[in-house]
């Protein structure tokens, strides 16, 4: 063969060996495809199916009510939060109910004689569906559950009486006049309020004994004469007696409203060891000697002088007729409530009084209340927590002459078909609503600007939170080893309720 033909004959045989190659690999090319899309024959190849996507799960949800500082938000039920352990960065508020401390007795409002009288100026359909607003357990309701009462007039009723009033230089020292008709208007309210709330806890102090006790004749200061110690006991025994005639059940009394406060009208001035005394040898006996239950609780006054209680606690003769000790914070700091607790583990607390004022602001208001009067008292062991005055008018009346001029209600009163909520309503609320008598404070840990209380309800979890700073707070709020993440605008409260 010549060498040209040769090379042609070569070339011919290259490219039949290529053309064989190409073939069995688009052969083999189709058959793989066919074998990985499952193809059957006679049908067409099936698509490839996308990755399986992993199913949310959810362990539940938390109801959110909120609060805003501006006003703009009050009370408002927001979306649902979802417990579903979903991953981030935030940082943890825990909440253990294996942890408990104080049980809780409720939180209201003070219905002074003024309350009852503004009240009682709107028509009986928009009262009615007030009480229920603020006493019922419906969606539209608050709930409160705690109540305080005066013995005798407030420096909130539109004059000063006491239970047993005598002419000038006359006394009555069998009590023989002793008499609730002055305070008829609002005995009659309250068991209004007691077809709504059966269960609602009462507290009663007086502002002064009557006038003839005194030491100095006036319904102003001056200290109850020693020789009317026995006779002013039998009058707080004539007082319970004569409520529970009526169907209330006064629950506990506090010998004296704020006894280091002789200015208000009424008042009276009384000492730790006066109180200490009256309790020891005259008030405790005759309660005793009664068979009344109720409980005596002393001091209710100001956070400043836990020295007060002290001297009557650490008396074994007194201590044994006393309950626990009550207070107020218009001087001092919550936390000395926990120091008196750890003092006297045995021995109960409650919060009874603060007022907001005719001038105060919404927001201001709103946050200092929260952190102080409900969070810090219920994280110092306070059995309740209570703002002062329910109602008053637009002018801030009724009172004494004398008595507070700015002392702001939760309901102002404008007319006889209009009233507002002012912010004890919401700071009340935001805790009344969800937490009834009877329930449980459990542990929850607590962030930088961010303050919280923790309660077990009969089957809830509740979680009160403050965020107290000026920046949207971002947490998670863990229980039972499951989290949710929730976003707190920035100066707002929120209660977040989930399941136990």
């Amino acid at each position: 063969m010549k060498i040209i033909e040769k090379i042609k004959f070569m070339k011919n045989r290259i490219l039949d060996q290529k053309k064989i190659k190409n073939t069995l690999l688009s052969g083999l090319a189709i058959l793989s495809l066919s074998f990985c899309s499952g193809s059957t024959p006679g049908g067409n190849p099936d698509p490839a199916p996308n990755p399986p996507t992993p199913p949310t799960v959810s362990y539940g949800l938390a109801n959110v009510w909120l609060t805003k500082a501006d006003g703009s938000v009050k009370l408002q039920k927001q979306n649902d939060l979802n417990f579903n352990n979903t991953a981030n960065l935030f940082s943890n508020i825990d909440v253990d109910a294996a942890t408990a401390y104080q049980s809780i007795d409720g939180f209201g409002y003070t219905l002074t004689g003024g309350s009852v009288q503004v009240l009682n100026q709107l028509s009986e359909a928009k009262r009615d569906a007030l009480l229920q607003e603020l006493f019922g357990n419906s969606e539209n309701s608050i709930g409160v559950s705690y109540l305080r009462l005066s013995i005798g007039a407030s420096d909130l009723n539109s004059e000063v009486f006491s239970y047993d009033d005598m002419p000038a230089g006359q006394t009555d020292i069998n009590l023989e006049h002793f008499s609730l008709e002055k305070d008829q208007a609002l005995i009659n309210m309250l068991k209004k309020i007691l077809t709504i709330n059966p269960n609602i806890q009462v507290i009663a102090t007086p502002w002064s004994a009557p006038v003839w006790m005194k030491d100095n004749g006036s319904s102003i200061g001056g200290s109850l004469k020693p020789e009317y110690y026995g006779i002013y006991a039998q009058y707080f025994v004539k007082y319970i007696q004569a409520m529970k005639a009526q169907g209330i059940t006064v629950h506990a009394i506090t010998p004296q409203n704020e006894p280091l406060h002789p200015g208000n009208n009424p008042s009276l001035y009384m000492t730790a060891e006066q109180q200490r005394d009256f309790i020891k040898n005259n008030l405790g006996p005759a309660f005793q000697a009664a068979g009344i239950s109720t409980k005596i609780i002393v001091y209710d006054h100001n956070l400043d002088n836990i020295a007060y209680p002290t001297t009557i606690l650490s008396d074994p003769a007194a201590a044994a007729f006393v309950d626990g000790s009550a207070f107020h914070l218009y001087n001092g700091n919550i936390s000395s409530m926990g120091a008196l607790h750890y003092a006297f583990p045995n021995k109960n607390l409650y919060f009874t009084e603060q007022y907001t004022p005719s001038n105060g602001d919404f927001g201001g208001d709103l946050k200092w209340h929260i952190k102080n009067v409900i969070i810090g008292s219920m994280r110092n062991w306070s059995k309740n927590a209570l703002e002062w005055n329910l109602a008053n008018d637009a002018n801030f009346n009724p009172h004494t002459v004398g008595g507070c001029t700015t002392c702001k209600g939760a309901i102002t009163v404008n007319s006889n078909d209009t009233f507002e909520r002012n912010v004890a309503y919401y700071i009340i609320a935001h805790v009344s609503k969800f937490v009834p008598y009877n329930s449980v404070r459990i542990n929850s840990s607590q962030l930088a600007n961010v303050s919280t209380a923790a309660f077990s309800t009969s089957n809830k979890i509740v979680l009160l939170v403050l965020n107290d700073g000026n920046e949207n707070q971002n947490f998670n709020i863990k229980y039972k080893g499951n989290w949710a993440a929730a976003a707190l605008p920035a100066n707002s409260v929120a209660t977040y309720i989930f399941d136990k």
